[in-house]
């Protein structure tokens, strides 16, 4: 797995970007208090702000509820604005896809060899249900993709060394998550999302050398702001991780 280093990124105000032969993949932070909340009238002008910003004709996103729930877009079908779900697959071009998180882990999924793409929200609960292999798994079937060709960028979110939950939550992980050291999964009660999503990720025949983190906690992270729902205090915003392909 690669750790990614925001000196060895393009960082630009409030985006860190990853750019590749034909996409463009975007984490949002917090460093001028931009927040990307679908549900205000502020956040929805952020969101469609977007398209100027990245040259992109649409931003495509979704309801999310904490399932493992992935849906498919396509220009010529039904707007997915307002269906359920916390993941999307596409294989459109110039078009945002993206989730939005404050602690919670943003996946995203490139396929170059088919051209497909991915954006992913995994709380502890779409974590829980392995939601990062179904997606993989969905372009598969869908696309035909095969997970040696896939690259998978795993965002800031919230870390074992901040993410305490219940004994009871921790027992379900570990019975759960068996094929993952128990030490590697908890540090006493706090849970490592992101060995689950890599445990997924292999599973789904990722190489290692195509698994790249941020390595960056929300919750404590000293790097650079970013939102984060534990630390607020009342109303906090959100980020948005997103993937365009040209």
């Amino acid at each position: 797995m690669n750790i990614l280093e925001l000196k060895d990124l393009e960082v630009k105000d409030d985006f860190t970007m990853i750019g590749g032969k034909n996409f463009q993949i975007v984490f949002t932070n917090a460093e001028k208090g931009r927040s990307f909340n679908r549900n205000t009238e502020e956040g929805i002008k952020e969101l469609n702000s977007l398209k100027k910003e990245f040259n992109a004709d649409d931003v495509i996103y979704i309801k999310q509820i904490h399932s493992d729930r992935i849906l498919k877009y396509e220009v010529d079908g039904k707007n997915i604005r307002e269906d359920e779900g916390d993941a999307i697959i596409t294989n459109e071009k110039n078009v945002i896809i993206g989730v939005f998180t404050a602690d919670c882990v943003p996946i995203i999924l490139v396929d170059e060899e088919k051209e497909v793409i991915a954006a992913i929200h995994s709380g502890w609960r779409g974590t829980f249900e392995s939601i990062t292999l179904k997606t993989i798994n969905k372009m598969k079937n869908e696309f035909g993709s095969d997970g040696r060709n896939i690259k998978a960028y795993i965002g800031p979110h919230i870390r074992k060394c901040c993410y305490e939950v219940s004994k009871d939550l921790k027992q379900k992980f570990i019975e759960k998550k068996d094929t993952i050291n128990e030490k590697e999964l908890f540090s006493e009660n706090n849970l490592n999302l992101e060995a689950c999503i890599i445990d997924d990720l292999r599973k789904a025949g990722i190489n290692d050398f195509n698994i790249n983190s941020f390595g960056l906690c929300t919750y404590c992270s000293s790097e650079i702001k970013l939102h984060s729902y534990r630390k607020s205090q009342g109303s906090y915003g959100r980020m948005f991780s997103f993937i365009i392909s040209r």
